[in-house]
């Protein structure tokens, strides 16, 4: 092998490798801190927080589940019996407020309908309890402002849910962009999207707040950021949706949209209720680096092309997958009073943007935005 050849496997390969154990958030942070596992309680026992999040929480090294909130007796019965939590530490959405004085719980993931997470998240933390909520942060900026508030007043932790930050894959990309594998990166490609089955909440917009954008779009919209590094300073939107087809009386199926960087980079990408998309590109000067599945629960696939070759790219498995790491990282800051790498301001960006997509495809005009 000659000695550009090496070179170039040991970027690929050799960043990934230390990555994978120095850049997943929260590496070392628990040294010195306290042994007890801190308690998750989880807000809303939908499909998401049953089969993705409570049958990963074993697998924490600081956290452990402890509570559950649910509006349905059935579900709380179920799962309160499956994963061993007593009745007293079962919850209504009626008496939610008093987990204040449950000290088993340290911790609350809020996994409810877009529409709910600044009130539960609220008051979760006028309670006394770190917060981890899913994304989008809320329905409204307006909403994220007052949940980061909360925390603040209450002196608790808030995070939100974008776990491709603890993805290994995820983060490889964003270091290979960084130490100018490509070069200057020039364009970034995100599509997200699915056939959105209908009657669900999600395609309700008292409960969504929205459509595609803020459900999948949100992933290619979170990507272009930390891809590129920056933030965007123009954002140029366009909606297609199909009225007649009854899933969308009240939300939009597809969106695609551009965004300007400070570096003259532009990214274009798509929000889809009707067409399945889960990959990222980043193109730069010197070449690409792209993930196709970009950001499923499992199985991403990396390929970088430099100088006109491109190699597939496998890292190491990780210590702790995505949703473990996630949920560790909640726990680590709380110990150790780190704040979370994904913090409320986060979403609150992610939710600005959100809103000025929404406000660029309705008026038919690009839309100008302040300094990040």
């Amino acid at each position: 092998m000659g000695c550009d050849e090496r070179t170039r496997r040991e970027i690929l390969y050799g960043i990934g490798a230390g990555l994978t154990a120095a850049v997943l958030p929260g590496a070392g942070w628990a040294q010195g801190a306290p042994k007890r596992k801190l308690g998750y309680a989880i807000v809303g026992l939908g499909n998401y927080a049953t089969r993705q999040i409570m049958p990963r929480i074993k697998d924490c090294e600081f956290a452990r589940l402890t509570a559950l909130v649910s509006g349905t007796p059935e579900k709380l019965e179920r799962y309160g019996a499956e994963y061993g939590i007593p009745k007293t530490h079962r919850y209504s959405y009626a008496n939610y407020d008093s987990i204040r004085d449950n000290p088993d719980i340290d911790l609350v993931y809020v996994v409810l309908p877009n529409s709910m997470h600044a009130e539960y998240s609220i008051r979760a933390s006028q309670a006394g309890k770190h917060v981890l909520c899913e994304k989008p942060m809320a329905i409204s900026s307006a909403e994220c402002e007052a949940m980061i508030a909360a925390a603040k007043k209450a002196n608790r932790k808030l995070m939100i849910g974008y776990r491709c930050h603890f993805e290994p894959y995820n983060l490889h990309a964003i270091e290979l962009v960084k130490s100018g594998v490509v070069g200057r990166p020039t364009l970034i490609t995100a599509e997200h999207g699915f056939y959105a089955q209908p009657n669900q909440w999600r395609l309700d917009k008292p409960l969504s707040g929205g459509g595609s954008l803020m459900d999948i779009g949100i992933y290619s919209l979170n990507a272009a950021r930390y891809l590129s590094g920056q933030e965007p300073v123009e954002i140029s939107a366009m909606e297609s949706t199909d009225r007649s087809d009854p899933r969308f009386k009240t939300v939009e199926d597809r969106i695609d949209w551009q965004m300007r960087f400070p570096s003259g980079a532009i990214a274009d990408c798509v929000s889809s209720y009707s067409s399945g998309h889960n990959a990222y590109r980043v193109t730069g000067t010197k070449g690409w680096v792209g993930l196709d599945p970009a950001t499923p629960y499992q199985g991403q696939q990396m390929w970088v092309r430099q100088d006109g070759q491109p190699t597939q790219v496998t890292l190491p498995a990780p210590a702790k997958n995505q949703f473990v790491a996630q949920l560790d990282h909640l726990a680590e800051c709380a110990m150790t009073g780190r704040e979370p790498i994904v913090s409320g301001e986060e979403g609150l960006r992610d939710m600005r943007l959100i809103e000025a997509i929404y406000r660029s495809a309705r008026e038919g005009r690009a839309i100008k935005l302040g300094a990040a």
